[in-house]
């Protein structure tokens, strides 16, 4: 967590030598007795959200470890359901809580929400994000002849390869979403 720009909230102790001051009024007291309560509970509920936006951004390391260790290709699926369980807290505070929240990795600074993606399941029984198809996808197309770009069915044969079963219509929807031509238009002479 960088802090480090964040104000440190306190109450001041003028407020307290008022209250301490024999000619103050009891009407002032009950005033600023209050005033003070709600600070506290304003600071209190600041920690509280700070401690909670730390809660998640340790479940989300947990649950992605392998994109902090070998890149984006290793996201793996995760849903706020499954972080809010963990931290004990709503699904919906997950995700007030992630909104405009940031987090420096080794390989950039990504918004938390990025780390929430749904996925497909490969041959070999593990999960993987959509985003890391879609990154396959990026680099089988990176990788294709030029003269004779794959079709959306041959991608879907090239990532059967790599263990990725998905089907022809999700390949065209990534191929799409990434701003991606279909074959015939990528076609170079």
């Amino acid at each position: 967590m960088n802090n480090t720009d964040l104000p440190h909230l306190r109450i001041s102790n003028a407020y307290k030598d008022i209250l301490a001051q024999p000619e103050t009024g009891s009407e002032a007291r009950s005033y600023i007795r209050e005033k003070i309560r709600g600070a506290k509970f304003l600071i209190r509920s600041i920690a509280q959200r700070q401690q909670t936006i730390q809660r998640i951004a340790s479940e989300i390391l947990k649950h992605q470890h392998d994109f902090f260790e070998k890149g984006p290709s290793q996201l793996k699926p995760l849903n706020m359901a499954t972080v809010a369980d963990a931290v004990g807290v709503h699904e919906t505070t997950v995700s007030r809580a992630i909104a405009g929240k940031y987090m420096a990795t080794p390989h950039g600074v990504f918004e938390l929400k990025y780390f929430f993606t749904s996925g497909v399941r490969t041959e070999a029984g593990d999960d993987v994000s959509n985003t890391a198809v879609k990154n396959s996808i990026a680099e089988i197309i990176k990788n294709e002849p030029p003269q004779k770009p794959y079709s959306d069915e041959q991608l879907v044969k090239h990532l059967g390869q790599r263990g990725i079963k998905v089907a022809r219509r999700t390949v065209a929807k990534y191929r799409e979403a990434m701003g991606v031509l279909p074959s015939h238009l990528r076609k170079s002479a």
